[in-house]
């Protein structure tokens, strides 16, 4: 019994163990002062994909490293850098994918040109089906 209390107690236990004891990023949930760069931070923050939660911004999202991302980019447009700057900083850092707006290079043209093309390519398909059916 008494080993089965034990297992029992180190079971339920892990998950503390798994939790983070760092502190939070100083800037993860606290303003800027200067409210024009706040809200610039904010924009950013909106166009930025949270990695963890994926379908969350991290201005949204509750998971750490969401405000660790938060904190970097308070910090770095309080150090005086644009956001477009920050943008292409965490770009480089973390890929394409933690933009929810990815700009269009060698890499990710054909993401942008599909649409277009499958579009033309139903146009022509719908264009020879009405065509067949006319001459009938």
């Amino acid at each position: 019994m008494k080993h089965l209390m034990v297992l029992f107690a180190l079971l339920t236990a892990a998950p503390l163990v798994a939790q983070s004891a760092l502190p939070a990023s100083p800037y993860a949930h606290q303003q800027l002062a200067d409210p024009n760069k706040e809200a610039e931070a904010r924009a950013l923050m909106d166009e930025l994909r949270c990695l963890k939660c994926q379908s969350q911004s991290i201005a949204d999202s509750n998971a750490p490293m969401a405000g660790d991302m938060r904190s970097q980019v308070r910090e770095r447009i309080a150090a005086g850098e644009t956001p477009e700057e920050v943008r292409s900083w965490l770009i480089e850092r973390y890929g394409d994918w933690v933009s929810y707006n990815p700009q269009v290079n060698a890499l990710t043209w054909p993401l942008w040109a599909a649409p277009l093309i499958l579009l033309i390519l139903a146009v022509w398909l719908a264009r020879g089906r009405f065509r067949r059916r006319k001459d009938k």
